[in-house]
């Protein structure tokens, strides 16, 4: 991660998770984060929708020139990304593993911004809608309204240490036939 605003909400979340893979969604808050609010967000869960915003923080509503409350994260991408950044958050969401990618977008001006966007997800709770939440942080305080995002690089953030004491409790609990879901 190299904005600071990512690693400072990542440090939160990570603190906030504990020994889990996410965080709860109240476990979350704002005042804790207070001078991040305007570049943070949360994403619904629903990909047919392409991930419409639930909260959108103001500096990210400034730099899609628009108030996003339920309009599509991916549609701010363009369309060779969709899929992509489609597939990157369903994985967050789904496998609880956080993602940092590297944006660059065009200004009005026609000059390129340049962006990172941190993606987490919360702990997915029965009866409870599943939503991830994230960071999108220009490096330049000067951007203004950008044109569509483009995919310039992007990881899954993996920490087995946290995972470790999970897996082996799980493999000390099974016993007999155990079936890994896998690749057809």
């Amino acid at each position: 991660m190299k904005h600071p605003s990512n690693r400072e909400f990542f440090a939160y979340w990570d603190q906030k998770r504990g020994t889990e893979r996410a965080p709860d969604r109240a476990d979350i808050d704002p005042a804790a984060v207070r001078g991040l609010l305007g570049d943070i967000f949360v994403l619904s869960c629903e990909p047919n929708l392409g991930f419409p915003f639930r909260v959108a923080g103001t500096r990210v509503c400034a730099l899609a020139g628009c108030d996003l409350k339920d309009a599509s994260f991916a549609a701010l991408f363009n369309e060779a990304n969709r899929r992509e950044i489609e597939e990157i958050t369903t994985v967050v969401a789904d496998e609880s593993l956080g993602a940092i990618a590297g944006i660059t977008a065009t200004r009005e001006d026609g000059s390129k911004a340049h962006l990172e966007l941190l993606l987490l997800p919360f702990n997915a709770r029965p009866h409870t809608p599943v939503s991830v939440t994230g960071v999108l942080a220009p490096f330049d305080d000067e951007c203004g309204a950008l044109g569509p995002f483009t995919l310039t690089s992007w990881r899954y953030l993996h920490q087995p240490e946290k995972l470790l004491a999970r897996a082996i409790r799980k493999l000390q609990i099974a016993r007999g036939l155990m079936v890994y879901e896998g690749l057809r």
